[in-house]
């Protein structure tokens, strides 16, 4: 399958490894944008997952097939793959976090806790509540203390890093009704969207997931429903979808090798199978440019 033609890196701008013994990387909004007069282009990470807290000034955000124009108090969520980019105000403040996932797996089995609000790309709103200064204070507490080398670092870290995670997930719930604590169901579901991220262009029947995770197709059906409102087959149909959204908004593939990378035999199937989707062809879609939304 070809891959979308969009910049990936370890950290923006730079093509070498990630040279750190740590999971996590911080920097200020400062250190990199105003390197690249303010203006970070649409780019995407492989295995991190990246944090951007806009303490003050203003930014307009690209995700994925979005644009977004956000003020301060605002924190993005750009899980790995996702396309993202930013273009701040030169009065812009706040930091970056970058984790890697085993930090994500090690922090989630310590806390018995897989975070949903990770899982798809997403703006949230920092106010004034008790829950919101502490999270402000936790990104504090990450940027003071990565740079140094003082007793206990790691340990400080992960406790600011989970503290984080916390906030956002209450966020993420406030959205979406209360459906109990963590289940073997909401495990199975996890797993299915990582399988369905891992094999989307595939077109495995939904049995085949399934049996991958030792259920019923009717099971992962009723959990599919349960957590995301969504048949499975809806949600390896979306995952198609968005991106087959990137590879028509960032690169110069043609609709036919778009439909190609996507495991679309027939380019003329694919056309049918996006417009059914997304309410446009493929081509009226890239003419029209990227959907717009202001946060």
């Amino acid at each position: 399958m070809r891959k979308i033609d969009v910049p990936t890196y370890e950290l923006y701008g730079e093509h070498r490894l990630w040279q750190t013994p740590d999971l996590v990387h911080c920097e200020s909004i400062a250190d990199r944008s105003r390197l690249h007069d303010w203006r970070i282009r649409p780019h995407r990470h492989h295995g991190l997952l990246q944090w951007l807290y806009l303490r003050r000034g203003r930014a307009r955000v690209v995700l994925d097939d979005l644009r977004l124009e956000i003020s301060g108090g605002r924190v993005v969520v750009a899980p790995q793959l996702c396309v993202h980019g930013y273009e701040f105000s030169a009065e812009a403040q706040g930091s970056v976090v970058t984790m890697a996932y085993p930090l994500i797996e090690r922090l989630s089995r310590d806390a018995d806790q897989t975070w949903s609000a990770l899982a798809a790309p997403g703006v949230y709103k920092m106010g004034r509540s008790a829950d919101d200064a502490h999270a402000a204070m936790a990104f504090a507490a990450v940027a003071r203390e990565y740079p140094g080398r003082a007793a206990h670092r790691s340990l400080l870290l992960e406790a600011a890093l989970t503290s984080i995670l916390v906030w956002l997930e209450r966020h993420a719930a406030r959205s979406v009704a209360e459906r109990g604590a963590q289940s073997s169901g909401q495990r199975h579901f996890r797993r299915y969207r990582q399988l369905v991220d891992e094999h989307y262009a595939d077109h495995w029947p939904i049995e085949r997931y399934a049996a991958q995770l030792g259920i019923t197709a009717a099971h992962l059906n009723a959990l599919c429903r349960q957590w995301a409102e969504r048949s499975a087959l809806d949600l390896v149909h979306e995952r198609i979808v968005l991106e087959a959204r990137r590879s028509l908004v960032y690169t110069s593939m043609t609709v036919s090798v778009v439909s190609y990378s996507l495991g679309f035999a027939d380019p003329a199937y694919f056309t049918r199978f996006f417009k059914r989707r997304v309410g446009v062809s493929p081509r009226e879609f890239r003419l029209r440019g990227p959907g717009r939304a202001s946060a």
